[in-house]
């Protein structure tokens, strides 16, 4: 990806994400558009207290339940998705909205991989007559990376 690509998909991350919370009747400020920046210059997940880290920069005087409750709000609305870490606790990226993919994670450095394959297109045997709205699908490994480097999880 060239860096005017790059520029134009965290511009288009932003957008996506300032859209959302539009359209959930959020008032846009410029405290949430800082949000938007953070997830969409990040490459991987970030913790409650890495946003906080980053919004204290400009914003002193916010508060960690403050960017925690925006966090979580997000999440439910769909512009973030967040993945429990056995280490890491609960983290936080932007919502991968241009096509419906799925996730690989790396348990140690946390690097994320799309892949394309849904497990959900196979036929399911679901016990009664259970109707599904949506789901999410990550696998958990270690990445190559981190096997070269003999990294052990």
């Amino acid at each position: 990806m060239t860096e005017h690509e790059h520029k134009q998909s965290h511009e288009a991350m932003v957008k996506d994400m300032i859209h959302i919370m539009s359209q959930h009747g959020w008032r846009i400020t410029e405290q949430r558009k800082k949000l938007a920046e953070i997830f969409a210059k990040a490459d991987g997940y970030l913790s409650p207290k890495d946003v906080y880290d980053q919004m204290t920069v400009n914003y002193p005087n916010v508060s960690f339940d403050t960017v925690y409750r925006n966090l979580r709000l997000l999440s439910e609305m769909g512009a973030l998705e967040q993945f429990y870490f056995m280490d890491g606790g609960l983290k936080f990226r932007a919502s991968c909205t241009e096509h419906h993919h799925h996730h690989l994670i790396c348990v140690n450095c946390e690097k994320t991989l799309t892949f394309d394959y849904c497990p959900m297109e196979q036929s399911l045997h679901l016990p009664g007559s259970f109707k599904i709205m949506n789901h999410r699908f990550e696998v958990y490994g270690v990445c190559e990376e981190c096997q070269i480097h003999n990294v052990k999880p």
